[in-house]
């Protein structure tokens, strides 16, 4: 159950041995050194308008354990999916280019290496449901990794976060290290959210001691003579972090490219990826795991017998051409440029809400394995690319 309360009221019961588990608290706390995140470089202008620390999440170091426990069993389903998929051709279903399965399969059963992931989790204190996982391109991560530390020890120094993204991400890099060529490129789109996110994983690479740079992928080039990538001084380029999504490259002109080239780049995250962040991933896993308690409902011929349902594009982002139907009435539909695409249906689940609030649990996966979590404010049904990033402690 969600309490609502004022900071002064919290630390009173604090101090009474009273702390209640999935509160949410109004604060007023300061900016300020909750900003040091400046020391990747990064610039604010859209940031501080999704930062908001005017409130903060409490949950229980049981809550912490359940959130963890269910990232590991949902990861372990979502390999099991893709194994599903490749063994019974299901590419089709899932609106994957037909020239990208070989090289799917083939990264699949090889594992070259991938970085991250993002499962969005429906969880009201009671349930814990996956939404989504946003597995080759997922954002609001210098927020989760950073920022939020920083308002922990800066406002609440004996309390606990969830977060160890930082740590792990170094560490990942630091066992890539003999797998990957130097400089690591990191190609990103010439918008702010995603410069900021590509600026702090260049940051932890480089703390792992790999040389990197930074190039918009329009900056990217084709060296025919020798079936190569190349950067803007014509070197060529052999590994990549791509922070632009899959079914998106495939789409450019340089696309085929991509393919056939394979050998001679290594991209992170993998085309593999495709798979799991395709929003079919919903409806095979409910297929294949039908009742189980981490998942909702979800099917690709229609809403079937849901009463309540959010319809969802395959491959949308960033919370574009979703429509939220309760008991028959629509609650929410936001616009976007995925409404030509297919949808996949899936239950409607209550999240974290406080008042006319609603809040998605963020649960990061470093290597495949949780590292903590970041949570998204919405003051209506839908959770979009300016939704407020909230920072959540325990005790």
């Amino acid at each position: 159950m969600l309490v609502v309360a004022k900071v002064e009221e919290r630390v009173a019961a604090a101090k009474a041995g009273a702390n209640n588990a999935s509160s949410y608290h109004p604060a007023t706390l300061r900016l300020a050194k909750a900003r040091r995140t400046d020391r990747a470089h990064l610039s604010f202008d859209r940031w501080q308008s999704l930062w908001d620390e005017s409130a903060y999440w409490e949950l229980s170091a049981a809550e912490v354990d359940r959130i963890e426990a269910a990232t590991s069993e949902l990861q372990r389903l979502c390999l099991a999916a893709g194994d599903h998929i490749l063994e019974k051709n299901r590419f089709a279903e899932m609106c994957i280019p037909e020239a990208a399965v070989p090289h799917i399969i083939e990264t699949w059963r090889q594992e070259p290496p991938a970085l991250y992931g993002r499962m969005d989790l429906a969880f009201d204190g009671r349930h814990l449901k996956l939404l989504e996982y946003n597995a080759d391109t997922p954002t609001s991560l210098v927020e989760a990794a950073i920022t939020q530390w920083y308002w922990l020890q800066d406002c609440f120094p004996k309390a606990d976060q969830f977060n160890s993204i930082h740590e792990k991400l170094i560490a990942k890099w630091r066992d890539l290290h003999p797998y990957v060529s130097q400089p690591v490129y990191f190609g990103y789109e010439p918008v702010e959210e995603d410069r900021m996110t590509i600026e702090y994983l260049r940051d932890t690479a480089n703390q792992a001691s790999l040389r990197s740079a930074a190039i918009a992928m329009h900056d990217i080039g084709w060296k025919a003579a020798d079936s190569q990538f190349v950067d803007l001084g014509k070197q060529p380029m052999r590994t990549i972090f791509k922070l632009y999504p899959w079914e998106t490259l495939l789409r450019d002109e340089f696309g085929p490219h991509a393919l056939h080239s394979m050998q001679q780049m290594q991209w992170i995250e993998p085309i593999w990826k495709m798979l799991w962040s395709n929003k079919a991933l919903l409806a095979i896993l409910w297929e294949l795991f039908p009742d189980h308690e981490l998942l909702l409902p979800a099917f690709l011929n229609g809403p079937c017998d849901l009463q309540s349902y959010v319809r969802k594009p395959l491959l949308g982002r960033e919370g574009a051409n979703i429509t939220v139907s309760i008991s028959g009435i629509t609650m929410e539909s936001t616009r976007g440029n995925y409404a030509d695409g297919k949808f996949v249906f899936q239950q409607y689940a209550d999240l974290a809400a406080s008042n006319s609030i609603r809040a998605v649990v963020g649960s990061w996966l470093i290597d495949g394995e949780p590292a903590g979590i970041g949570i998204r404010e919405s003051d209506g049904y839908v959770t979009t690319n300016t939704s407020r990033f909230v920072p959540h402690l325990f005790q």
